[in-house]
């Protein structure tokens, strides 16, 4: 009876709190938009399980501009859109290529590829200060990652990439300077896998070697946006 009591006690205050967190979103204005520009370093954490070969993969950091949307369904409560482009090297590292007569411990230029992630993350919005000046913020959500402009290298004759989903998790905060702008800085975490495939028949007759690739880029990104 008592556990009946306190469930009936929760759910009442919970109706209270989201019925009141509708009636302030009514009554007062606020504006449901905002668009931000970074600069975003982009961070691979990178393994790979490589057939054939053997070895792991070496992927490139980089640093790009990024360009995201934001609408708030409540003062608390967002979807972000997140789209940029990065381009990074690759190369394997420690694979055994003696059978082609090369060393049993080398470094395989792999050439460079593109990615473009687009993340849609739901967001929850904090506000500690009284003045709504300081708006940290978590999110979670998904990518889907298209790789393109792939260029094989001076090693293998080609690479192929699968397009892929990954999650994505997110930490940043707003800092206002006045109603309209303000200035952001962003952490995310995009964890994200897709199968690869080397096209080596230049080394060997019919050489294919597949991996299963790991890349879980970390995006740490600063900037400044605007609400409307």
């Amino acid at each position: 009876m008592k556990k009946i009591v306190l469930s009936l006690m929760t759910i009442s205050l919970l109706s209270v709190n989201f019925a009141n967190a509708q009636d302030e979103n009514k009554t007062e204005d606020f504006k449901k938009w905002q668009v931000r520009v970074r600069g975003v370093g982009v961070i691979p954490s990178e393994s790979a399980k490589i057939e054939v070969i053997g070895g792991d993969v070496n992927i490139s950091n980089t640093f790009i501009p990024e360009l995201d949307f934001t609408y708030f369904f409540t003062r608390n409560i967002a979807a972000e859109l997140i789209l940029g482009t990065t381009k990074h090297d690759v190369k394997t590292a420690g694979s055994d290529i003696s059978a082609v007569g090369g060393p049993a411990n080398a470094s395989v230029d792999l050439g460079s590829v593109y990615l473009l992630p687009p993340t849609l993350t739901l967001q929850y919005h904090f506000f500690p200060m009284k003045e709504k000046i300081f708006k940290p913020y978590v999110g979670a959500g998904i990518s889907y990652t298209l790789f393109y402009n792939e260029k094989a290298g001076s090693a293998v004759k080609g690479v192929q990439y699968d397009n892929a989903f990954g999650f994505a998790a997110q930490l940043g905060f707003d800092l206002m300077l006045d109603d309209t702008f303000f200035i952001n800085a962003d952490v995310k975490r995009l964890f994200l896998s897709t199968d690869v495939t080397v096209d080596a028949s230049n080394l060997a007759a019919g050489l294919s070697i597949p991996a299963e690739v790991d890349i879980d880029p970390w995006l740490l990104g600063f900037g400044v946006g605007m609400k409307f």
